[in-house]
């Protein structure tokens, strides 16, 4: 009979054996089966250039970078050296003539060991992308002729102006950005970056008396939103003496008025504003400001207003003392969640206006009739503020009773005839206003995507300048 003492001792006997015989089985194989991968060869890349630019390696991320002249032709390029670890091949050989439009990748192998390098150009950059004063005044950048001119009121001190600078990636520049500079005279910044260097001039006018203004809530510019801060970049870029001003400044009276031909209000709010009610209790800011803009347009003063700022006329008098002429037909998405565009989005010149200034001088398409306002891939909130045209609701049954009724003049509509480009001729003293309110004027897309190209919406800014233009002759 075995005893349960026994019978432990065998099952212990019997693991060891058979452990044992595991560990041998191993050792055979092992001596056995030696495998025949050659890992041990290296697969670096020791050097590179194209047509002699020599590129830097940066072994962490695989990745060799080749500087470049700020101007220089990447369709075809030439692998003048390439040395890789002894024994290696490589996909690219040198005398090999590569498109480095786009990265290229290397692909190293040595024996059975491999690794891929990732070879990219870097042009030699040397530009100013933006040059802001006391974090307020925005300056025009002319990049061909390598000026910038800033505007700012008269009483600002312009011997300690301190700028904000924005340049190439990779680029130093002279002098250092957030550096106070006395601006009494023109001064150059010297913006360098390896083999690129561009000097530019930087002037400061100051204005006591502005020609044009852009208004809005913000006390500055900077301040806006982003589709209010492109419009108003783009005016300070490309109109004459111009200034950003808020309604609190007119309210003020900081601004000498009198040599004044034109103030632009471009309104956007996410959501949109929808009819007279709502414009009521979310335009405080300008409503608080009517008797400034109403004596301003009185004396002569024209005004350009823009999406949702079109519904000012009604409460400066303009149609009289009916402040219910406002759009009647409103809407508008958010600037983060805008409408991706998959073609050119556009609206009608009205019969009979095609002569008219405001359409002088754009991009045209297929029809003549139509003012094209984007182009595929820009996003587009669609902030619209049109009039409904009909019998079926609106209180205008056709353009004739709208013009009859506003004293406004129809200037472009949409496809189903709403109005939503207008004018109120100068008369009597009074200054004229130019109204756009389709939804395809617009100045900001949050993104763009990939292949995005511009075209038809370069007319935004030609439309804004024909504006200005026509209301200050």
């Amino acid at each position: 009979m075995i005893t349960k003492r026994y019978r432990r001792l065998l099952i212990g006997l019997s693991f060891i054996i058979c452990h044992l015989s595991f560990s041998m089985m191993l050792a055979s194989c092992a001596d056995d089966n030696t495998s025949d991968l050659q890992l041990s060869g290296d697969c670096m890349v020791t050097a590179l250039a194209l047509d002699n630019y020599e590129g830097t390696i940066d072994l962490a991320s695989r990745s060799i970078v080749v500087r470049l002249p700020e101007v220089y032709e990447t369709k075809a390029m030439k692998v003048t050296a390439l040395t890789v670890s002894d024994g290696a091949t490589c996909n690219v050989t040198q005398g090999q003539t590569l498109s480095m439009d786009a990265a290229k990748v290397l692909h190293v192998t040595n024996g059975d060991a491999s690794l891929d390098w990732t070879v990219s150009v870097l042009h030699d950059e040397a530009r100013i992308y933006s040059f802001v004063i006391n974090d307020i005044y925005t300056g025009a950048i002319d990049q061909a002729a390598k000026t910038i001119t800033v505007y700012v009121p008269a009483g600002v001190d312009i011997t300690t102006l301190v700028p904000t600078i924005t340049y190439s990636q990779n680029a130093t520049i002279t002098p250092a950005s957030g550096a106070a500079t006395d601006f009494t005279q023109p001064v150059t910044y010297t913006v360098t970056n390896n083999s690129a260097i561009s000097t530019y001039t930087v002037t400061v006018i100051c204005i006591d008396k502005p020609a044009a203004l852009f208004i809005g809530s913000a006390a500055t510019m900077s301040e806006l939103d982003s589709e209010a801060k492109a419009a108003c970049e783009w005016m300070l870029g490309n109109v004459a003496n111009s200034l950003y001003a808020s309604f609190a400044d007119l309210r003020a009276g900081t601004l000498d008025l009198s040599n004044c031909k034109v103030i632009w209000w471009h309104w956007h709010v996410d959501g949109g504003v929808d009819g007279h009610d709502v414009f009521v209790a979310k335009a405080t800011d300008a409503l608080d400001t009517k008797n400034e803009l109403r004596a301003f347009y009185e004396n002569g003063g024209a005004l350009f207003l823009t999406r949702y700022a079109t519904n000012l006329p009604s409460f400066i008098g303009v149609t009289g003392d009916d402040e219910w002429t406002t759009p009647n037909n409103c809407w508008g998405q958010n600037e983060d969640a805008a409408e991706l565009c998959g073609g050119p989005w556009s609206f009608r010149i009205f019969d009979g206006q095609n002569d008219h200034p405001l359409w002088q001088n754009l991009i045209q398409g297929d029809n003549p009739q139509e003012v094209y306002c984007t182009d595929a891939g820009y996003h587009i909130t669609n902030s619209t503020a049109q009039y409904h045209i009909g019998t079926d609701w609106g209180g205008y049954d056709n353009h004739a009773a709208w013009e009859a009724r506003t004293g406004g003049k129809v200037l472009g509509v949409g496809g189903d005839g709403a109005v939503v480009a207008w004018e109120y001729p100068a008369h009597d003293g009074k200054g004229g206003i130019i109204c756009i309110g389709s939804g395809c004027y617009d100045w900001y897309s949050y993104t763009f995507e990939a292949g995005y190209t511009e075209n038809y919406h370069k007319n935004i800014a030609t439309m804004t300048k024909n504006a200005i233009n026509y209301l200050t002759k």
